[in-house]
């Protein structure tokens, strides 16, 4: 017990004098969350409460135009400016708008052309109408030109797009309903009957996979877990740089005539981390927590199976160490291991969803996703933090890690015999 407990004060340490890699493993994923939060956070409620800058030029005076700019102006997604210049790229910068549109001239009497026959050809089907001069008409309106800001990304200009065009169908089908129940009954139809029919509220309700109706998903709930795994994996700088300086001093030499084991010094680094791993944890969940509303960002919503966290945290943490052991076994500087461990983290983050979710990944990378570790650590944070799964749902995801674990462990232990250093 004495040796072991050497073994830990050796490792500690060691630790603390490696700040470059305590730097990385603490600075670096609290700015990341932070700004990267930040960010995403402001994303969501530009586009939620600010709304989108659109400049509007009605070259059209009938009341179809003014109907849709009433439209857009009640989904509460846009800003309307209207300008009475041609629409251009220095009206856009002018504004700081992401998206113009140009309503042509007649446009109002075109649509109604449009609608009558429409509404003529329905009478028709209804036997209600024999007269097939207008429903033959070939009717064709004037496009509406749209310019969006060359800085628009495509999945904005597609949101833009669709609420545009949700917009004008609201418009549209008013117009038909009103001209097809003016020809049926002889009369206008009564403000309150339309809006009856054409029902203006809102038909949908959120709802999100989660149990506790009072926790929504948000900015935070998605990065807090998504770089927490990252700064456990970052362990790799400090631990595989402290294998491979072992290697290189003859530590492991030494080790092996005195009369203890070097699995007492493997076991003791691994305990070291995985302390670091637990602090790591609480820090960036507190500042989730208590921080982020300081700086009008969503809180941390913690879940309540706590023996769950603990346990997921712990065998993503035994994972990253895992991995960190076996780049530093087989690396033979410490410019490999870091400057390779760096680069496969990466390259596994990003396989594994943290910077672009799983669903958003071409079909060839549904597979590939599962052999990323991150994949798993996140699916199982999110179903805590989401879903607010209970500790059976959990182990579907932990059981992967478990392999991971047992696997990244073996091969270590594969390569400490064959450089016969065990």
């Amino acid at each position: 017990m004495f040796k072991f407990w050497a073994s830990i004060l050796k490792e500690f340490r060691l630790l603390i004098r490696d700040k470059v890699g305590l730097a990385l493993m603490f600075i670096m994923p609290i700015t990341l969350v932070i700004i990267i939060t930040n960010i995403q956070n402001n994303a969501f409620d530009f586009i939620k409460n600010k709304g989108v800058n659109v400049i509007v030029c009605n070259n059209d005076s009938g009341n179809v135009s003014k109907d849709f700019i009433s439209s857009l102006q009640k989904t509460e997604m846009f800003n309307v400016i209207n300008i009475k210049k041609r629409v251009c790229n220095t009206e856009i910068k002018k504004y700081n708008a992401l998206v113009a549109i140009e309503i042509p001239q007649n446009y109002s009497r075109q649509i109604k052309n449009k609608i009558k026959k429409i509404s003529n050809k329905a009478l028709i089907n209804f036997g209600l109408n024999n007269d097939s001069t207008i429903a033959n008409e070939n009717i064709l309106a004037d496009s509406i030109a749209i310019t969006f800001n060359r800085t628009l990304q495509n999945n904005y200009r597609y949101a833009i797009n669709s609420a545009l065009q949700s917009a004008m169908f609201i418009t549209e089908n008013r117009l038909l309903i009103k001209e097809l129940y003016f020809e049926i009954n002889g009369k206008e139809i009564s403000e309150s009957f339309e809006k009856e029919i054409i029902n203006d509220g809102n038909v949908f309700k959120e709802k999100f996979t989660i149990k506790d109706k009072n926790k929504i998903p948000n900015a935070t709930q998605h990065n807090i877990p998504a770089w927490t795994v990252f700064a456990m994996f970052f362990m790799i700088i400090s631990l595989g740089g402290n294998i491979v300086r072992e290697k290189l001093s003859g530590n492991f030499i030494r080790i092996k005539i005195l009369p203890a084991s070097y699995f007492v010094s493997l076991i003791s680094k691994q305990i070291i981390y995985l302390l670091v791993v637990v602090v790591l944890v609480i820090t960036i969940f507190s500042i989730g927590i208590w921080i982020f509303p300081l700086i009008n960002l969503p809180a941390l919503n913690m879940p309540n199976n706590i023996l769950g966290l603990f346990l997921v945290s712990t065998v993503c943490g035994l994972t990253a160490i895992s991995y960190a052991l076996c780049i530093g076994v087989f690396a033979n500087t410490q410019e490999q291991s870091s400057g390779f461990g760096a680069v496969s983290i990466v390259i596994l983050a990003v396989i594994g969803g943290v910077f672009v979710p799983p669903f958003a990944m071409p079909d060839s990378f549904h597979l590939i996703t599962k052999f990323s570790p991150f994949y798993w650590s996140l699916q199982a944070y999110y179903d805590l933090f989401l879903e607010n799964s209970k500790f059976i749902d959990v182990l579907i995801n932990i059981l992967p890690l478990l392999i991971n674990i047992v696997i990244f462990q073996l091969i270590a232990f594969i390569g400490l015999k064959r450089k016969n250093l065990i």
